[in-house]
């Protein structure tokens, strides 16, 4: 096996990799999602092209009673793939209202859409009659473009392929150049400009390929340039991939990662929210379950989760208020400062407290009152509040009921000699 065809494997594999994990989200998810669908569909249908490339595969389909058949697969697969990019492009920059300035890039992406489906139709019809017909089949090729070198009719075949497949890629080096210098967000920059990047390899390795072709017609080529060309190009159409893969993943990189950190949110903030659940079971919209099945509901997203603990939490806190002293918050602040190894692990440790012994108090019967104070605010937006919440939870799990007991203790001594 030689170095080419061992990176042809591992892109397959990487491109299939990437169409596997999108899946999820284009087929189930948002409506957002589901308008990837045609990305997704390009993923796949490059990844099935990119197969039928690899050495086993290659050589079995083009040794089958159809001979040269990875060949038709291959370009078949990609059309797919191509036109599934292409309506992409237009879902995503062809949206504009019709009243106004339309700019250029949407104005283009409309005409593309006009012509993109009825281009795939009539790219596939024609492939398909060529290559049962003007294309020498005779014995089957393992390097189609450096075996059929100098043959007219392959020479024609492969021209109609790589037109559409150049046109395609100027098209979407076009919109993602574009949108690569409007790009707000660096993730999202650096994943446009590799995929950008991707497609004028592309335009180049069609134009290349391309003229080579026509060139051999008129000026046979050795059996060795002819391979070696094939090879260089090849190898080029692989950092091609390579780089569209890790460009189009980039940005969901990034909102895994934000998924990623939502759940360790999740994790760290569960014990404290199903604990004040459970003693006010009304306060949930689902009755509180085990941390292994919260982290595995798909009903609702894990942003909209998180927000709707840190209201559940701030509204039980806001009844435990009335079981407790207004010397409670001083006392939990004290006990804080005391017990805390660091200054700045005091202040979520003495909510921790508050709320600790505030459950105690009211668990062992103390009757409702008028609300006692709580701490000030510590965060100005939502992510500040779950990030304060969740440094609360994780000192909440080290508070024992007998310290707890004792703090209430000390307030309600503070309360007698107030």
């Amino acid at each position: 096996m030689t170095p080419l065809d061992l990176a042809g494997y591992l892109i397959a594999v990487l491109m299939t990799a990437v169409a596997v994990w999108r899946m999820p989200a284009a087929l189930w998810g948002d409506e957002e999602d589901k308008r990837r669908r045609a990305l997704w569909g390009c993923y796949a249908g490059f990844a099935a092209a990119l197969w039928t490339k690899t050495q086993v595969v290659r050589i079995g389909l083009n040794d089958s009673p159809v001979t040269d058949l990875s060949v038709l697969i291959k370009h078949y697969t990609a059309t797919i793939a191509i036109l599934a990019i292409l309506s992409y492009i237009v879902a995503i920059y062809g949206q504009y209202p019709d009243a106004g300035d339309i700019p250029r890039h949407v104005r283009f992406a409309r005409a593309v859409q006009q012509v993109a489906a009825k281009a795939s139709v009539a790219t596939l019809i024609l492939l398909t009659v060529l290559f049962f017909t003007v294309v020498d089949r005779s014995v089957p090729s393992d390097r189609f473009v450096a075996d059929h070198a100098g043959q007219w009719g392959a020479t024609l075949y492969m021209s109609v392929f790589y037109l559409y497949l150049g046109a395609a890629s100027a098209v979407c080096a076009y919109q993602w150049a574009l949108a690569t210098a409007g790009a707000g967000l660096r993730h999202l920059r650096v994943g446009l400009a590799m995929m950008t990047f991707a497609m004028f390899i592309g335009v180049a390795y069609t134009v290349s390929r391309t003229l080579f072709l026509w060139v051999s017609v008129v000026d046979q080529p050795s059996a060795a340039f002819a391979l070696e060309f094939d090879e260089v190009t090849e190898a080029a159409q692989v950092v091609l991939f390579a780089f569209f893969a890790v460009g189009a993943s980039v940005p969901a990189l990034s909102k895994g990662r934000r998924r990623a950190k939502l759940w360790r949110a999740q994790t760290r903030l569960h014990a404290l929210w199903y604990e004040l659940m459970t003693t006010f079971p009304d306060q949930p919209f689902e009755p509180p379950a085990p941390l292994r099945r919260e982290l595995t509901r798909f009903d609702t997203p894990a942003d909209l989760r998180i927000d709707r603990w840190a209201a559940d939490i701030a509204d039980a806190v806001e009844k435990l208020r009335h079981y407790v002293p207004d010397s409670l918050l001083p006392a939990a602040a004290a006990a804080a400062a005391a017990d805390s190894p660091a200054p700045e692990k005091a202040g979520p440790l003495a909510d921790a407290y508050w709320i600790k012994t505030a459950l105690t108090a009211m668990n062992t019967g103390a009757p409702a009152g008028s609300a006692a104070a709580v701490g000030t605010q510590h965060a100005t937006d939502q992510d500040g509040e779950v990030a304060w919440l969740v440094q609360v939870a994780t000192a909440y799990r080290t508070v024992t009921e007998d310290r707890a007991r004792d703090i209430l203790a000390a307030s309600a001594a503070v309360e007698r000699t107030a």
